[in-house]
């Protein structure tokens, strides 16, 4: 069983939903985002997703973009970020790390040898948020004989028509797009997640997290009486900014300041399902 696999099934025996906390590898500096990675587990992150920093993130919206120009202005790189999840695996062996980013920097860096490096520095997953699954061959193959899982976004204009081919081939889990549009700009209301998380399901076994404008416990809690597990990006960037100096550079409260608020948001999920 995939450490994916694993975590929600423990979830599900808990009979609560996780909380799956964003950084972008590098930002804003290779040691401050690798101590925040370091401690997102024991301030209640259940899965960890990185994002893997991009000159051009079409889905994102200011915030994200913003802090993947901190992340390569400080020389973040694909190589960077593997060797950062191998150094969190020294020390963490259970906690699903699933990478999230665009085409580009995977084809350059090369699908198989993408797909060998990042398993064997400790990924589970694989989000590529512009690879339709109409051109998956080109990075699927390599991902699925690397073990790793390829998880699919699907948005509110899925149509039911349209929600097998995009889920052809997909595993670990099912990543709805909650909103419209790009990153942190609205939340879905409780109705909404209510009337397609259900649909989701009839279409597919598969644990579901939502993600796209979780920001506060409170709906955290929301996502989590609805789905699987919480995906929260945005929130914790825009803390995160909000520590460093005038140059853009991290401070003392930099860590303690994310990892409190992971802590926070872990606390509102606790009892959603109850």
């Amino acid at each position: 069983m995939s450490r994916i696999a694993a975590r929600f099934a423990e979830l599900a025996a808990e009979r609560r939903a996780g909380l799956i906390p964003f950084l972008e590898a590098g930002d804003p500096d290779p040691v401050t985002s690798a101590a925040i990675l370091a401690g997102m587990p024991s301030a209640g992150a259940d899965l960890i997703e990185i994002g893997m920093p991009f000159t051009d993130p079409m889905a994102d919206g200011p915030t994200i973009q913003a802090a993947g120009k901190r992340a390569l202005a400080a020389g973040a790189s694909m190589a960077r970020t593997l060797a950062m999840v191998a150094e969190f695996r020294r020390q963490d062996g259970t906690t699903p790390v699933i990478l999230m980013g665009y085409l580009n920097p995977i084809f350059v860096y090369g699908p198989p040898r993408f797909a060998q490096d990042a398993a064997a520095a400790g990924v589970d997953g694989l989000i590529v948020v512009d690879l339709p699954s109409e051109e998956a061959e080109m990075l699927a193959p390599h991902a699925r004989a690397a073990g790793l899982d390829i998880i699919r976004l699907v948005a509110p204009t899925t149509d039911d028509a349209r929600l097998p081919h995009v889920l052809d081939g997909a595993s670990g889990f099912v990543y709805y797009v909650s909103i419209t549009g790009i990153t942190g700009t609205r939340t879905a209301s409780a109705a909404e997640l209510e009337q397609n998380i259900p649909r989701l399901r009839r279409a597919t076994a598969l644990p579901v997290a939502v993600g796209f404008g979780v920001r506060t416990p409170a709906q955290a809690a929301v996502v989590g009486r609805a789905a699987d597990a919480a995906v929260v990006a945005s929130a914790l960037i825009d803390t995160l900014a909000g520590t460093l100096d005038a140059h853009g550079r991290a401070t003392a409260e930099s860590v303690p300041r994310v990892l409190a608020e992971i802590r926070a948001l872990a606390e509102g999920l606790r009892g959603a399902k109850a």
